[in-house]
C-alpha cells in the first residue's frame, strides 16, 4: 500500500503524517490489518528495537473521587465495587513497588484518585518517593495525582520523581460529555506545568469511549503537540456500576489499528499499552508488541490484569525482550526533552483537516472479563506482578 509506505518513510524521518493519513490507517480493512502492523512495526523496531519497557502500577488512594469522569470506576457516584482506601504510608507503598520491581518493571507509576493534590498530598507522595528511591536507587518513579497547582510539578521533581502523567483521554470537542467537573484545558495545562518543571511527561488517551475516528485522531495530534515522552493507550473497561458501562465499541483489530496510529503519528515517542489490553486486544496481545514498546505489568489501579508471569512469558514468546534498568528508553535526540522535530521552528500536529473514516463494527460485550482487582495495595493479599 502506498499510504503505508508513505507512513514509514515519515516516522523513521520523525516526520508527522497528515490527518488524512492518519484516518486512513483507522479506515484500513481486517484484510490489511496485518500489514497494517507490520508497516509501523518497522517504525517501532527502529526507534526502540525489541525492547518492551515495564511499567508497575501503586494506587495510592483508592476510590473516593469528587470528580465525574465517566469512564471511571473510581468517580463521584461511581456503583462499581471497587477497593477503596485512604492513602497508603509510604512503606506500604515501597512495599507494594518493591513487588513490581522484582517482575522486572523499570518505572514505578504512583497514582492517587481526585481532582489534584493538596500540598500536605504532595508531602506524603514525596516521602513516598524517597522512600522507594532508597530502596531502589536507579527505579523511574512517575507520579499521577490529578491536576497540579503552581509549585507542585517542581516540589515533586525535588523530591525525585521522573515523571508526571496525566492523560487528555479523548478530544477537546467531546471532552464535556464525558467530564464536567474539570476542563480539557485543565489537563492540557497540568501537562505543561510537568514539563516546565523538568519532569518527562506522560500523557495518553482512552479509547472505546463512543469517540468517532475524527476525536481519536484529534487527541492524538494534540498530544504530538504536546510532545509527551509517553504515550500511554487506554482501551475503555466498561465497569458495571459506571455510566459508561455499555460501551463495547472495540474488537482486537480496532485496537491494533488505533495503536498504529498512535505510533505512526508518535514515531520516537513511548508507546505504552495500557488499561483493558486483556479486555479488549484478548489472544492478540502479542501483536500488539509490534506497535507499542511499554506495556504495564500485572494489575492495574481498580481492576486485575493477567498474571504478571504470562506478560513476561508472552514478550518472550513473541520475540522481544524486556528492557533493562540500565537502558535508555527514548532515542537520543529526546534525551533533552523535546520530539526532535522541531528544528526551524516547526510545530507538531500541524496538518489540514479531512473527512471522518467510516465506524468500526462493535465488539460483543464482555463483562466476564473485567475482573475488580482485590490483591495487592490496599489488602493483605501479594500482588500481581
Amino acid at each position: 500500500m502506498d499510504l503505508l509506505n508513505t507512513l514509514v518513510d515519515k516516522g523513521l524521518r520523525r516526520e508527522t503524517p497528515t490527518r488524512a493519513e492518519a484516518l486512513a490507517v483507522l479506515a484500513t480493512s481486517d484484510d490489511e490489518l496485518l500489514d497494517v502492523v507490520a508497516a509501523a512495526g518497522k517504525v517501532r523496531r527502529h526507534w526502540f528495537g525489541r525492547r518492551v519497557k515495564l511499567n508497575y502500577l501503586v494506587n495510592l488512594k483508592s476510590g473516593l473521587c469528587p470528580e465525574d469522569c465517566s469512564y471511571c470506576s473510581q468517580r463521584l457516584g461511581s456503583k462499581a465495587d471497587i477497593l477503596k482506601y485512604t492513602w497508603l504510608k509510604p512503606d506500604e507503598a515501597s512495599r507494594a513497588a518493591a513487588a513490581g520491581l522484582a517482575g522486572g518493571a523499570k518505572r514505578v507509576c504512583l497514582v492517587a484518585s481526585g481532582r489534584g493534590p493538596t500540598d500536605r498530598d504532595v508531602d506524603r507522595v514525596s516521602d513516598t518517593i524517597k522512600a522507594i528511591k532508597e530502596q531502589n536507587e536507579d527505579v523511574e518513579v512517575c507520579a499521577c495525582l490529578g491536576l497540579l497547582s503552581d509549585g507542585q510539578a517542581e516540589r515533586l521533581r525535588e523530591a525525585g520523581a521522573d515523571a508526571y502523567n496525566h492523560n487528555l483521554n479523548t478530544s477537546e470537542s467531546t471532552y464535556g460529555e464525558i467530564t464536567t467537573t474539570h476542563t480539557y484545558a485543565d489537563r492540557v495545562d497540568t501537562v505543561r506545568k510537568a514539563h516546565a518543571a523538568g519532569l518527562s511527561a506522560c500523557s495518553g488517551l482512552i479509547a472505546g469511549m463512543g469517540e468517532t475516528d475524527e476525536d481519536l485522531v484529534d487527541v492524538v495530534f494534540s498530544l504530538r503537540e504536546l510532545d509527551p515522552d509517553s504515550v500511554p493507550v487506554n482501551f475503555l473497561i466498561p465497569f458495571e456500576g459506571t455510566p459508561l458501562a455499555k460501551e463495547w465499541n472495540l474488537t482486537p483489530q480496532r485496537c491494533l489499528r488505533i495503536l498504529a496510529m498512535v505510533r505512526f503519528v508518535c514515531p520516537d515517542v513511548e508507546v505504552r499499552i495500557a488499561g483493558g489490553r486483556e479486555v479488549h486486544l484478548r489472544t492478540m496481545q502479542p501483536l500488539a508488541l509490534h506497535l507499542a514498546n511499554s506495556i504495564f505489568l500485572g494489575d492495574y489501579l481498580t481492576s486485575e490484569g493477567q498474571a504478571g508471569k504470562a506478560d513476561l512469558e508472552m514478550i518472550a514468546d513473541a520475540g522481544f525482550e524486556v528492557e533493562g534498568a540500565g537502558e535508555v528508553t527514548l532515542p537520543e535526540h529526546r534525551a533533552g526533552g523535546g520530539c526532535g522535530s522541531h528544528a526551524g521552528g516547526g510545530v507538531c500536529g500541524t496538518a489540514p483537516a479531512s473527512a471522518p473514516a467510516p465506524a468500526a463494527s462493535a465488539d460483543e460485550p464482555r463483562p466476564d472479563l473485567v475482573a475488580v482487582r482485590r490483591r495487592g495495595a490496599g489488602t493483605d493479599l501479594a500482588p500481581n506482578a
